[in-house]
Formats: C-alpha cells, sequence, structure tokens
C-alpha cells in the first residue's frame, strides 16, 4: 500500500490492481473486491461518457478529460483527450481510443449537428438494464463484457455520426464539389471560366474587381453542366484575390474559393481549405499554360498565312513551330500525369476509404491521406522544391515565349502592310508617268 497517498480514480484502480498477480487466492479475492468498491466510480463515469456523451467529472478521476473553453468548430479535434495518468492498466490503450471516441460521437451529435434523436435501435432503458448487469472486468481479453459493451456503444454511436454528416449535412457531395472545382474535375465549367476571363486576368492584377469576375464566374456557371450542380453548392464556390506583388497579372492573384461550414468543418478545417487553394494555384497555373500554348497554335495557324510570302521570316517561323510544338508536349504530358496518375488515382483511393470508414477520424484521416499524396505526387511537398522551382521557370518561358510570338506575328504584320503600302505607291506612281 505504499505509495498510494494521493492517488485517485484510474491511477488508483492501477495501482490496486498491481495487487492482483499474487498467489495467494486470499489476497486475490480481498484485492479484486476491494478493487470492485474503489472502480465502481470510474464506471459509472464510463457509462455516462459512452451512453450519453456527458464528461461529469468533477474530481478528475476519469481518464477522459475535457476543455470547456474550446469553440464549437474544433470540438472533435481539441476538446477531448485521454489522460493518460488516469487510464487504468487493465484497459488497453485501443480500448480506451474507443472510449473516448463513443462519447465524443455522441456530444458532436448533440451539439455540433444539433441532433437530439436516440442513438442506435436500443431504448435507453434495455441499455440501464444491460449496464446494471455488466460487471466490471479486469484484464484485456477482447471477448469481456466491457469489451462488447463497448465494441457495441462504439459501432452504434459512429454509424449515427456518419449517417447525418451523409444526409443532413452532404458531406459526401461536397467532397466532390472540391474535387470538381477546386481540383479541376469539371472540365467544361474550368475551360469556359478560362475563355471568360481572359482579357481581364491579362491586365494588371490591381485592376481586378471581386464583383466583375463573381459576374463571370456565375456566367461561366451558367453556359456548363455546373448548372445542373446543387444550389447549395453552387453557392458556396466564389472567387478570391490572392495576396499582390508587384508586377503580378491577374492570372498570378486569381482563384476560386469554396466556404464550407457547420459540422463539416471538421473535416474541411480552414487549414485543409488552405492545402486545397495551393493545389488549386497550381493546377490553375498548369492550366493556364496549356491554353496559352493553345491560343499560341491558333494565332500561328491563321496569321502565317498573312505573311507567308515573307521568305526571311521562314527560319524564325520554323523555330517557332517548333518551340510551340515542343513546350505543348511538355504541358499535355505533366497535365496527363496530374489528371490521371495523381488525382483521379488519389480520388478513386479516397472514395474507397471514405466507404469503408466506420468512424468520423478514419473519414479525417483517408482525407488528409489524400490531400498529403497530392501535394506530394504533384511536386508541392518539401521534397520537391527544386523541381517546383524549375517547373515554374518554365511555366514562365511559356508565357514569355507567348508574349514573343506575338510580338513577332504583330511586327511582321505591319512590315508586310508597309511593303504593300509602298507597292501599291509605286504602281500608282507608274500609272502616273506613263
Amino acid at each position: 500500500m505504499v505509495g498510494w497517498a494521493g492517488l485517485k480514480g484510474g491511477a488508483l484502480c492501477s495501482a490496486i490492481h498491481a495487487h492482483l498477480r499474487c498467489g495467494d487466492p486470499f489476497d486475490v479475492a480481498l484485492v479484486r473486491g476491494i478493487l470492485n468498491q474503489v472502480a465502481r466510480p470510474v464506471r459509472c463515469l464510463l457509462d455516462q461518457w459512452i451512453y450519453e456523451g456527458e464528461l461529469r467529472d468533477n474530481n478528475d478521476e476519469f481518464f477522459v478529460s475535457g476543455d470547456d473553453g474550446v469553440a464549437e468548430d474544433k470540438l472533435w479535434r481539441e476538446k477531448y483527450a485521454i489522460r493518460k495518468p488516469m487510464l487504468p492498466s487493465f484497459v488497453p490503450h485501443e480500448l480506451a481510443e474507443k472510449i473516448l471516441l463513443i462519447g465524443k460521437s455522441i456530444d458532436f451529435i448533440r451539439r455540433a449537428c444539433r441532433d437530439r434523436s436516440p442513438i442506435g435501435g436500443s431504448s435507453r432503458e434495455s441499455k440501464d438494464d444491460a449496464v446494471a448487469t455488466i460487471e466490471l472486468t479486469f484484464g484485456d481479453v477482447p471477448g469481456s463484457p466491457l469489451h462488447q459493451s463497448i465494441d457495441l456503444a462504439y459501432r452504434e454511436t459512429s454509424k449515427r455520426l456518419l449517417e447525418i454528416l451523409y444526409t443532413k449535412y452532404n458531406f459526401l457531395g461536397h467532397l466532390k464539389a472540391m474535387r470538381r472545382y477546386l481540383l479541376m474535375g469539371q472540365g467544361d465549367f474550368i475551360r469556359h471560366l478560362m475563355d471568360l476571363l481572359e482579357p481581364e486576368l491579362e491586365q494588371d492584377a490591381k485592376h481586378l474587381y471581386l464583383h466583375n469576375l463573381t459576374g463571370t464566374l456565375e456566367s461561366a456557371v451558367r453556359a456548363t453542366n455546373a448548372q445542373f450542380d446543387d444550389p447549395d453548392i453552387l453557392e458556396r464556390l466564389d472567387v478570391r484575390l490572392l495576396e499582390l506583388s508587384a508586377g503580378d497579372t491577374g492570372w498570378d492573384v486569381f482563384s476560386l474559393d469554396y466556404h464550407v461550414d457547420g459540422p463539416i468543418q471538421t473535416v474541411f478545417t480552414h487549414d485543409t481549405v488552405r492545402r486545397y487553394l495551393r493545389i488549386f494555384n497550381f493546377l490553375w497555373r498548369a492550366k493556364r499554360m496549356e491554353h496559352g500554348l493553345a491560343s499560341v497554335w491558333k494565332s500561328q495557324t491563321s496569321r502565317t498565312r498573312e505573311i507567308r510570302w515573307m521568305t526571311e521570316l521562314s527560319e524564325v517561323l520554323h523555330l517557332c513551330y517548333t518551340l510551340g510544338a515542343s513546350m505543348m508536349n511538355f504541358v499535355n504530358q505533366m497535365q496527363y500525369y496530374i489528371t490521371f496518375e495523381v488525382l483521379e488515382c488519389g480520388w478513386a483511393e479516397l472514395e474507397k476509404a471514405v466507404g469503408q470508414a466506420n468512424d468520423l477520424d478514419q473519414v479525417i484521416a483517408a482525407h488528409d491521406t489524400f490531400l498529403d499524396d497530392v501535394t506530394n505526387r504533384a511536386l508541392l511537398g518539401p521534397q520537391s522544391t527544386t523541381l517546383l522551382r524549375q517547373l515554374r521557370t518554365i511555366f514562365d518561358l511559356i508565357v514569355q515565349y507567348q508574349r514573343a510570338q506575338e510580338d513577332v506575328f504583330t511586327a511582321a504584320a505591319t512590315e508586310a502592310e508597309r511593303r504593300c503600302g509602298n507597292a501599291s505607291n509605286q504602281v500608282g506612281f507608274q500609272e502616273v508617268w506613263k
């Protein structure tokens, strides 16, 4: 009994439980009887937690602790934790994590989801009877009554929470919206939006106005298949401008945005949305390269006819064609890799993981893994800093090439017009002389 002074709750249970290992049957029976009495308050706290989601631990005896100062939007991630010194030695850590998750799920359903309906198929009265007949089992045998009651409560509460998020708050719909808009899965919408925005984004960033960009966004929605999306999702889709730097054009600061609120913020936290926006900015810039090179090709096709008789430009034009084709091939290969090897494969794994998830923590873990994989494989991770810097340099060169070719065609057209004018004057002079 030495060293027990000051111990209470789970810590005291652990100290008493250690004496069950002695060989004397009388001592074991005595210790077990004492432990039954000492553990009774802990069991009452446990039952209140896993069946009501309430933590009435005024004396800090339970191994789950709560922080009432945590905001509601951070309830799931920050409010509750395991108090390790109070975790009884006969309760495995894996089981303690389940216990934590059960009460946290109930509290989340009640507070964040505003749902007071009964959880599970059995009534509260039948649960009370079941609890009354379950004796606290000292050991970590998976088939013990304690394990069975906790496993049942875990399955019921986790299933109910996921049902609420999937139906009442349309979590899967918002997840797919992130894929379609912030990860550019809605190809026709992105393409049309870029076509509409091109005149505005070509100008200096400080001349952009959010209300104009928002109007363009709405036009792109109405003109593409995005118009058939859920109205609630379309209302959350928005435009934002990134922080300006000297010399930035509209292309450098434009970004789509998606507003998230309510319980689904537990998955789509502010940090998570920022990660989506970072990926979007990279994909948007890559898409701009494809869009710009397509415009270059159209310009080459139409404007070359006007100046093809200027034989001294043949080598320059050939170089423009060759360089443009090489750039287009590079961008197409990169787009294929990002779209299919990174996004599509990662999305398929995410859908599978979410479909198999048994609780909200597993959904969050699957989603975080998806973003980690996309970030790293799309060269946005810390280990790819050098490659990303080189890729951005290539993007800058593509933009310079586009502008240089436009200058070449403009200068060539001006020179062709001048030569045609001189030729007309020469003919006119000869007519008068005659």
